[in-house]
């Protein structure tokens, strides 16, 4: 679990000369969590990151740092174990495509939703919609493998937020949550087909053809 931190310098210091690219560099290294330094290009070597990144950009991934609390943790996934996920989804919407390229056929869902708490509101989320949620997530033999929900006590956690419908998460929670409402909170089992599949997900404790069940809670959508 990461920790919170704290920002190391103020408004006025980054405005100034004071901070160099190297400084910013090495602090996202030592703070920023693996998937956030891939979203923003930052992983490597120090030397080769600094010398090819922009100083505004890296203000600006300083700044989405503390935003998104994508903070270092403990248990923190591999860079090379990331990228084999990404690999693994972009295999997949290779896959999806060449599969749309040729006459469809009708295609059953392979989830199931209940509805815990309706939500409110006549429209859902539709593709590249930004949305934010809460969620956990279970083996079918009812092992917690996955929460951004902090235990009772400890500060409220960010929700999760991403582009739905783009592949950036399993195609179950793309096309469960492109049927919520806002504030709606749901039960959903996902088949392996549209969760991890025959590879599963070893770094996230999910072993292979794994059905999987969520809560979610879709707190809004823009």
């Amino acid at each position: 679990m990461s920790s919170e931190i704290t920002p190391k310098w103020t408004a006025e210091e980054l405005a100034g000369e004071g901070v160099s690219k190297k400084d910013l560099v090495s602090y996202l290294h030592e703070s920023g969590s693996n998937a956030f330094l891939l979203a923003h290009k930052l992983n490597g070597k120090l030397a080769s990151v600094v010398k090819t990144a922009k100083k505004p950009a890296l203000l600006a991934a300083y700044k989405n740092l503390f935003e998104t609390k994508q903070f270092r943790s403990s248990d923190e996934v591999s860079a090379t174990e990331i990228k084999q996920e990404k690999a693994a989804v972009a295999d997949s919407s290779a896959e999806q495509k060449a599969e749309a390229a040729e006459p469809a056929a009708v295609e059953e869902p392979k989830y199931t939703k209940h509805v815990i708490k309706k939500g409110t509101g006549l429209g859902s989320p539709v593709k590249g919609d930004r949305v934010s949620v809460y969620y956990s997530g279970w083996l079918k033999n009812g092992t917690l493998f996955d929460s951004n929900i902090t235990t009772k006590g400890r500060k409220p956690s960010s929700p999760l937020v991403f582009k739905v419908g783009t592949g950036t998460v399993i195609r179950g929670w793309d096309e469960a949550l492109m049927t919520m409402k806002m504030g709606e909170v749901a039960s959903v089992l996902i088949q392996p087909e549209w969760a991890y599949g025959q590879r599963g997900l070893a770094a996230g404790g999910i072993p292979p053809n794994a059905t999987l069940k969520f809560e979610i809670t879709l707190v809004r959508f823009d």
